[in-house]
């Protein structure tokens, strides 16, 4: 029962949605680091609902770090940040108890922990947990940055509305780094928000899909088999609640095409080795080759809709049917192109300590 992701750079999550508090506690980073706990708390803004688009529970994500920090600096123990919980209505969850929502962990989260398990609010499943990933990505993300590796995320699609794809990686990167709705089209935007607002009129909810773009990973990160690039993004993709599908390159695409219309053809610029496409995604044999990395992921709608549906009584052994009250989000979309950021940062640092060594993460 792990709840550990990474080899040489790690992240362990703790807490539930309505405990005492929330965490995360990342291990292998080296001595000296600079945390910026400025950045931590703007990317945990990224996070937060935004308006009538999103839940109405309202954290203020007040974190502390309480161990591997001094003066400013990893110390290369395990970085331990916590994250209060408080603003929690479990009332909403002890009602309903027993009652698995379509769409949610709740029976299978019952099977597996013989019924000890914190349902309150999706407990350990819930996405309330992301945010101690997306603290603890912060400082990925920001070590990267000082390698001129950048990441960023915009949605691709949702609720039908399409959002440009990346074209100008670095700038459109740092474009929509900062915006609450992470749109390079902000036209789009608008569309999306509206599309949104109109399912939760309805008492339903609207999926989407992001895309994630990695630019300035050297050459040669990742392992053939298994631990290849796509295959340790990915196995942190899928543990982000909702996530229901990720594609690299064109993806699914592929299968359409001509070898000759897929294939990306090498070239040199200035001494530099380049593909003419990227349809594999900066990824061939499952090492990176100096393109960016790109991939998209899927999104499902928020299973919490007011709408009634059948499930099943666990605890009683009967059908019965259920409407689901309490706060919850119409889309996660939006929330959720932070969770990823960060997820991928993790990946990435942890891919690359294992090519250049732990201490070239350092800034020394």
């Amino acid at each position: 029962m792990k709840n550990t992701f990474g080899n040489n750079v790690s992240i362990t999550l703790f807490g539930e949605s309505h405990g005492e508090a929330i965490g995360a506690v990342v291990d292998g980073l080296p001595a000296g680091i600079a945390v910026d706990e400025g950045f931590i708390a703007s990317q945990l803004t990224l996070r937060r609902p935004v308006g009538a688009i999103s839940t109405p529970r309202a954290e203020k994500d007040a974190f502390t770090i309480v161990s591997g920090c001094f003066n400013g600096k990893t110390t290369g123990t395990p970085l331990c940040i916590i994250i209060p919980n408080e603003n929690t209505q479990s009332k909403d969850y002890s009602a309903t108890y027993g009652k698995a929502r379509p769409g949610h962990a709740d029976f299978t989260a019952f099977s597996k922990y013989n019924g000890c398990e914190d349902y309150r609010g999706g407990g350990h499943f819930s996405g309330r947990v992301t945010a101690g990933l997306v603290a603890a990505g912060a400082v990925a993300i920001d070590l990267l940055k000082k390698k001129n590796i950048f990441i960023g995320t915009h949605i691709l699609n949702c609720g039908g509305v399409n959002d440009v794809e990346f074209k100008d990686y670095e700038n459109e990167i740092k474009a929509i780094s900062t915006k609450a709705f992470s749109v390079i089209d902000d036209s789009a935007g608008e569309q999306m928000i509206e599309k949104i607002q109109a399912a939760a009129a309805e008492g339903d909810s609207v999926g989407g899909v992001l895309q994630t773009a990695v630019v300035g990973l050297p050459v040669g990160v990742g392992e053939p088999w298994f631990d290849s690039l796509e295959g340790v993004i990915s196995h942190g993709l899928f543990s982000i609640p909702g996530i229901k599908g990720v594609e690299f390159g064109i993806g699914f695409g592929c299968a359409q095409l001509l070898g000759s219309e897929m294939n990306d053809e090498y070239y040199y610029d200035n001494g530099t080795v380049k593909t003419a496409t990227n349809n594999n995604g900066g990824i061939n044999g499952g090492i990176s080759n100096g393109m960016p990395v790109l991939f998209n992921c899927a999104v499902k709608p928020t299973p919490s809709i007011a709408k009634e549906q059948n499930t099943i009584d666990f605890v009683n052994d009967e059908n019965t049917t259920l409407a689901t009250r309490g706060r919850h989000d119409p889309c996660i979309v939006h929330r959720a192109r932070v969770v990823v950021d960060s997820i991928t940062a993790l990946a990435v640092c942890d891919m690359l300590s294992q090519k250049l060594g732990i201490d070239w993460l350092g800034e020394g």
